[in-house]
């Protein structure tokens, strides 16, 4: 396999910084996944109809329990209220997508820096990047238990996605095997920063500019009140129409990644998403919320069932998306 790839989605992102519309003319589907082995089909068919539709979708009855979720949470909150020169003794490894940063994801779309820090968990590069129980009591063990479990409810959403799209049900399973050293699904956690007034208005600075992401599938925890978040569907993409997604706790938001959109051979659209600044009147205060990025092993390859685009691995998939993303580390 050649090593340079066309990379339309940058192209397509770098078109996406204005301010555009709201529009409250689109469902952000509800999909139940209570009873999952007996309704398995018709979760399939539900999901791939929502996906298909918008490519966000919430799940609801997902398995994890909301006071793990909450406790996650917490221990977020925790970890960003250490001292940036503790913080900075886990710097972001970018080549592995692991470890701590500030204000450095530029994205194409905007070409200023998100108004957000985060810590990156990916399994088998977390040597050296975890805090000291002295630093945070517990942190390594709560998110390590936390990443488990999303990677369970990912792995199903993905297994009705493999069926549907004429792959053995264990497909992404085996893309996504965490026991291998080529594992590079990511737990990422997230704070963007409290808005000063004086920013509200101004479109020069955005929490999250508008971008796909680079995966499978991402898995979304947003904290009630701490909203924000807006997708646009690749069919209102030159009109720039948006619409909010709220936070519910109950709820996981779900996207489709370019990943899984060049392994479906584009049935599975990867639609674009931000994170607004507040407006006048709206909660400014910090946002934190937490995504499980399932990205398949580096060594696996993408190829849809059609033959569409050249195969790719996804390490070299992984690589070339966080480059454009990321200023120099």
């Amino acid at each position: 396999m050649t090593t340079s790839y066309d990379l339309t989605e940058l192209q397509k992102e770098t078109r996406m910084g204005a301010l555009g519309s709201e529009t409250s003319n689109r469902e952000i589907r509800r999909i139940d996944l209570s009873d999952f082995a007996l309704r398995k089909t018709e979760i399939a068919h539900q999901l791939w109809d929502a996906a298909v539709d918008v490519g966000f979708f919430q799940i609801v009855n997902h398995g994890i329990a909301l006071d793990d979720v909450r406790n996650a949470f917490a221990m977020t909150e925790r970890f960003f209220a250490l001292p940036d020169a503790v913080k900075a003794q886990y710097p972001l490894k970018k080549a592995l997508n692991v470890g701590w940063e500030s204000r450095a994801q530029v994205r194409p779309s905007t070409g200023t820096p998100d108004q957000k820090e985060s810590y990156q968990i990916t399994r088998p590069h977390m040597v050296d990047l975890w805090p000291t129980d002295e630093e945070l009591a517990g942190f390594q063990a709560t998110m390590q238990a936390f990443e488990g479990q999303c990677w369970q409810v990912a792995m199903q959403v993905l297994s009705c996605f493999a069926w549907k799209l004429g792959f053995d049900e264990a497909f992404f399973l085996r893309a996504h095997d965490p026991a291998q050293a080529s594992y590079q699904s990511t737990l990422r956690l997230l704070h963007y920063f409290a808005t000063p007034p004086g920013q509200q208005a101004g479109l020069g600075l955005w929490r999250a500019g508008a971008h796909t992401d680079f995966d499978c599938l991402t898995l979304l925890f947003q904290r009630q009140g701490q909203g924000g978040l807006q997708v646009c569907p690749g069919k209102e993409m030159e009109s720039l129409a948006w619409t909010s997604v709220e936070p519910d706790e109950q709820a996981v938001t779900c996207n489709i990644g370019d990943m899984l959109m060049r392994w479906s051979d584009d049935q599975l659209p990867s639609n674009f998403h931000r994170v607004k600044n507040p407006l006048p009147g709206e909660y400014m205060g910090p946002r934190y919320s937490m995504a499980f990025f399932a990205q398949a092993n580096r060594d696996a390859t993408i190829e849809g069932p059609g033959r569409k685009y050249p195969p790719i691995t996804a390490g070299d998939y992984l690589n070339q998306r966080v480059a454009a993303n990321f200023k120099a580390y």
